[in-house]
């Protein structure tokens, strides 16, 4: 049986005939399993809203089978979420936006974890993308921050405790949630004579989030909360969390592992929160990552004092559980006492990432109970995202996004224009002479796997179509910069590229996979060309950058579109931390590009998808400069122009599905 709460004496039945070891005593041995989901992201049920059809690939649904399998596995075991949750399909936002889930009635995500018997969980930065209102409810919280009134009602929420200490109420100066929880329970342990007897054991549970979030969801937080350090938190509160009796201290950091000199600020800080005094073990996340993966090349995950093949952060055991469902973490501890604590054996303590793709390609079946509790979530989110709000004579897709195809990305970045232009004239005259530009991301790049693309067919083009071209709910902001930072700006999106040895025979990967395709922002205007050198190397990429036929200038200024994610700081990029931002916009980057198919009616190749702003500078590599995407695509590739593409398998021998292709950069 799984652990059981001293508060819930139906649940100690499995215990019943067991005697209780009253210390322990010296010698008592237990395992404990910390099971992990982290990033869900709304993905309730293995299906894809954008593509209106099945995905086996992810959903909690699928993951509920690994969680039976593990609880059977270990009789004593947590259920943690790591955070990310509440947003990230049509579902999420069909349930925020579109029609409000009601005080009574529960998130599906959480009716879902609600049946799973989630333990606890901790908060991702995206929880807080729908604002501090629509958190306050469906958490069943009662926040004392400006914009949710005193009087509000507590709403249903999840079943489970939630956990975050490093985020705080700029009027009580107090966490918004609680930092920490102590869970009291009995396991099931053996004896120093070896038999099973059981035992107590008290596990402290805290989370961190992102201090980023601050920035990045600015409208809804800016003057209401403010965030302290990871590091610093974890050192405030972990003392007082043994000093209230933690046999076992837990650590929820919705955050990856990132070896930059550390700062309050830090992204991704767990490499630093490993290193403090009392943390026994670290679910992470916000990667989108497996960890551990001994096949890595990470940057982070090749730090000294990480061992990504065991699954240790400084000897701290650590996992990640990848993203939307696709994966279980599994910690299990192996606990011996010592005559006056726990301690963890670290020889025998394991570590996995364990994936719902079997051995043979297929996927584990999905927990029907699940899609029962959703039903009507689910029928009513189809229903919305197929209203139609214009029609295309072309296919938008990001197969080939990273080397070239635009088709995907032109729509969003002339809607943003446009939106941008029209707000400077209603609101903005003294900003009426500067050249208006926009960057957007091909969000979907197969990061997530094989079907991890945008693809929007030709024909009727509806709100799912929208969402698929634009994923996240982001708020659409413009900063304005010169010449010189736009250069910089173009030179951080370089990254998304390895650097290329033209007297290299060997294959060369084209594509650096550790640089998000999310954070690749190109323009797609006439206005504006430049080319990307994969020959040289970071920072010294972008080559013949003309504005109207001209070098562009270094003090020329304009005012760029982007999204509040971008603008705020996400993703590093120099200059780009809020202060150059001269329109923070009410309205959503989805609903403008929404509202702009509508207006164009007719959206066709030659007027929104063949603008291209960039190529690669031209270079005769000796050996084949290669990349990865869905196979059998090379007819997409040829409309978008793509004449020095050619697929070499259709299946690249990864076990994931995805083919081999090659780019001649020579044309």
């Amino acid at each position: 049986m799984r652990l059981v709460h001293l508060a819930l004496p139906l649940l100690l039945a499995g215990c019943a005939g067991l005697p209780s070891d009253n210390g322990p005593r010296a010698g008592t041995q237990a395992t404990l399993a910390l099971l992990e989901t982290t990033d869900l992201h709304a993905n309730v049920l293995s299906y894809d809203y954008y593509k209106l059809q099945a995905d086996p690939a992810l959903g909690l649904e699928r993951t509920a089978t690994l969680i039976k399998q593990a609880r059977a596995e270990y009789p004593n075991n947590l259920l943690i979420d790591n955070g990310d949750a509440l947003q990230g399909t049509a579902l999420a936002d069909y349930q925020a936006l579109v029609q409000p889930v009601a005080c009574g009635d529960t998130l599906a995500i959480y009716k879902a974890m609600n049946q799973l018997k989630v333990d606890i969980a901790g908060i991702g930065n995206h929880e807080f993308n729908y604002g501090l209102a629509y958190l306050n409810q469906v958490t069943a919280s009662h926040f004392d921050v400006d914009g949710v009134p005193a009087d509000a009602p507590r709403c249903a929420g999840p079943d489970f405790p939630i956990v975050l200490a490093n985020i705080y109420s700029a009027r009580t100066r107090q966490p918004l949630f609680t930092p920490y929880r102590i869970l009291t329970r009995e396991i099931i342990a053996n004896g120093p004579e070896g038999k099973p007897l059981r035992a107590t054991i008290k596990i402290g549970v805290i989370g961190f989030t992102p201090p980023g979030v601050l920035s990045w969801d600015k409208r809804w937080l800016e003057g209401k909360v403010y965030a302290e350090g990871v590091r610093e938190t974890a050192q405030k509160y972990i003392p007082q969390m043994r000093a209230e009796g933690a046999d076992l201290i837990v650590a929820v950091s919705h955050g990856g592992v990132d070896g930059a000199p550390y700062t309050p600020q830090m992204e991704n800080a767990n490499y630093y929160l490993a290193q403090v005094p009392g943390v026994d073990a670290l679910l992470i996340g916000h990667e989108h990552l497996p960890f551990p993966d001994a096949a890595s090349q990470r940057a982070g995950f090749n730090l000294p004092g990480v061992d990504k093949v065991k699954g240790t952060i400084y000897g701290v055991p650590a996992v990640m559980a990848n993203l939307w469902g696709k994966h279980l973490g599994v910690i299990g501890l192996h606990l011996t006492y010592d005559g006056s604590r726990w301690v963890i054996d670290k020889s025998r303590t394991t570590v996995e990432a364990r994936s719902t793709k079997q051995a043979d390609g297929s996927y584990v079946a999905a927990d029907p109970a699940i899609a029962a509790l959703v039903a009507n979530e689910h029928a009513a989110t189809i229903r919305y995202v197929q209203t139609p709000v214009g029609t295309s004579d072309f296919r938008m897709t990001s197969y080939f996004a990273d080397v070239g195809d635009i088709s995907a990305i032109e729509l969003v970045n002339q809607a943003q224009t446009a939106y941008v232009q029209d707000y400077v004239k209603a609101n903005l005259p003294q900003y009426a002479a500067l050249p208006v530009l926009s960057m957007a991301s091909p969000f979907k790049t197969g990061a997530a796997g094989v079907a991890d693309y945008t693809d929007v067919k030709p024909g009727a083009v509806a709100l799912n179509n929208a969402a698929d071209l634009y994923l996240y709910p982001n708020a659409l902001h413009a900063v304005k910069l010169n010449g010189a930072q736009l250069k910089a700006w173009l030179e951080k999106s370089a990254e998304r590229f390895n650097r290329i040895d033209p007297a290299a025979t060997a294959p060369q990967e084209q594509v650096n996979t550790g640089f998000a395709g999310f954070n690749f922002d190109m323009l797609t205007n006439a206005d504006i060309r430049y080319q990307i050198d994969v020959t040289q190397p970071v920072g010294q990429r972008i080559a013949g950058l003309h504005y109207k036929g001209a070098p562009l200038s270094p003090t020329q200024e304009f005012l760029i579109a982007t999204n509040n994610y971008r603008a705020s700081g996400g993703g590093g990029f120099p200059g780009l931390d809020g202060s150059r931002t001269v329109i923070a916009a009410p309205d959503s980057s989805r609903d403008v590009l929404i509202a702009y198919i509508r207006k164009t009616g007719q959206l066709t190749r030659a007027h929104n998808g063949a603008t291209r702003s960039w190529r690669f500078a031209p270079v005769a590599t000796k050996g084949p400069v290669v990349f990865h995407s869905a196979p059998n695509q090379l007819d997409l590739a040829r409309a978008a122009g793509l004449a020095n593409v050619s697929q070499l398998k259709a299946d690249d021998g990864g076990g994931k599905g995805f083919a081999l292709y090659s780019i001649d950069l020579s044309k």
